[in-house]
């Protein structure tokens, strides 16, 4: 793609460099259109990453305030990054997009009620123990959900089921291994899962405890970034991101684990996110170099041999963050084929869910149309159990199924000594 930004502004602004060098790579061939969950609904072409890189083109070429049309068609991008995996030509569509949206939050005034929700999603959703009082009231409220406001309503159908007010993952501390130590690692502690579902954390304690792991809940270690980074807000994204580096820095660990999909693509991009910040930049490249799925360390460290043979079919749901976001294709699904599970994949398997962070509050029609036509399409594979990497995929999955879901290491936990999950 040919550009014309200014030489002064090439010249002065590495990101504008960077987001010139993301523009030129791509050469238009339409192949994400097939793969982008938002064309595949809609069929409209600025609804397609192509469609997108278009509108931001001639918005960051141009420094020229956001659009409403600009602002329409990128919010409701899920930034899935189903168009990384797809592009023959390697176009780095999740960093242009980021640019966009800083350049949205910086130039565009967003009607009352958008203001309001994101004001209200970036001071709730980050903080564990906001988020909990905050489902704890709306699970009390939930028989008045239906009278909440536009959007506020999606947020408040949230609270299906009384938060858990306490996680063996709060607080920091250090938790030894069993056995001999092969490995320190600091497990992510992420903002919501203590609340919506502790039992993925406990399973992932007992799981890498069991595989030799000595674990470090780190002193200062808070949200990843994700949502308030997704909502153009650099720079409390980045307050975040140097609080868990600084954190993870300290603690002297060999791999940082993350049990949520959505966070470790962000941990992992934290080197970029710092990159001009030089009193941590070096200490960020090196803790990116270490962030983990838990399932890339599982497969690292050899999972160990199943101690039951659960039989069960399975059918994996491959978050988009996790597929796409951290390109992990293989290891969950060879992970519970080695622990004694008959594992499915659904139709469409590259096409998001609709859960996408806080998309299914900030754009609720479209994330249910993706909810629907995932759940068809794991429903037609009659497994026991579903199985995913993502607290977001399973709380936003959930309401339209009629098999229970589980995360990935609940499962794994299971086969290898653990507790049977609750749901099963």
């Amino acid at each position: 793609m040919q550009t014309n930004f200014a030489p002064e502004r090439l010249a002065a602004d590495r990101l504008v460099r960077e987001a010139n060098d993301i523009l030129r790579t791509c050469v238009h061939c339409g192949f994400c259109t097939a793969t982008c969950p938002t064309y595949v609904l809609l069929g409209d072409e600025l609804d397609s990453p192509r469609g997108r890189i278009y509108l931001l083109k001639d918005m960051l070429e141009n420094d020229k305030p956001a659009s409403d049309t600009v602002v329409k068609h990128i919010d409701r991008c899920l930034t899935c990054l189903s168009c990384i995996s797809t592009c023959p030509s390697g176009v780095d569509y999740m960093h242009l997009v980021d640019h966009g949206r800083a350049h949205i939050e910086r130039t565009y005034r967003r009607p009352l009620q958008d203001r309001l929700l994101r004001r209200l999603l970036a001071t709730v959703v980050p903080y564990t123990g906001r988020f909990r009082w905050a489902m704890l009231g709306g699970w009390l409220a939930r028989p008045l959900a239906g009278l909440a406001p536009g959007r506020f309503r999606a947020l408040a159908r949230m609270a299906r089921k009384r938060p858990a007010l306490r996680s063996e993952i709060d607080g920091a501390r250090v938790i030894s291994a069993e056995g001999p130590v092969r490995m320190r690692v600091a497990v992510m502690r992420n903002c919501v899962q203590p609340a919506l579902n502790p039992e993925i954390d406990s399973a992932t304690l007992r799981l890498l405890r069991r595989h030799g792991c000595e674990i470090v809940i780190a002193e200062g270690q808070g949200c990843c970034g994700a949502v308030v980074h997704h909502m153009g807000q650099e720079e409390p994204a980045k307050a975040f991101a140097r609080a868990n580096v600084r954190a993870w820095t300290a603690a002297g660990v060999d791999r940082v684990v993350v049990n949520v999909s959505g966070c470790g693509t962000t941990v992992k991009d934290y080197g970029h996110m710092l990159a001009d910040d030089p009193d941590i930049a070096d200490d960020a490249r090196a803790i990116s170099a270490k962030a983990v799925d838990v399932t890339e360390l599982l497969a690292e460290l050899g999972l160990k041999d199943p101690v039951k043979e659960p039989g069960l079919t399975v059918a994996y749901h491959a978050a988009c963050s996790l597929q796409h976001g951290q390109q992990v294709k293989t290891h969950p699904k060879a992970l519970l084929e080695a622990a004694g599970f008959h594992v499915k994949t659904p139709m469409e398997p590259h096409l998001c869910c609709g859960s996408a962070g806080t998309y299914s509050i900030t754009q609720p029609d479209l994330s249910h149309q993706l909810r629907a036509r995932k759940t068809e399409n794991l429903h037609a594979l009659k497994a026991d159990v579903i199985a995913t990497g993502n607290i977001g995929c399973m709380t936003h999955l959930e309401p339209g199924l009629d098999v229970p879901i589980v995360h990935t290491v609940q499962l794994l936990d299971w086969a290898t000594g653990g507790p049977k999950p609750p749901t099963l």
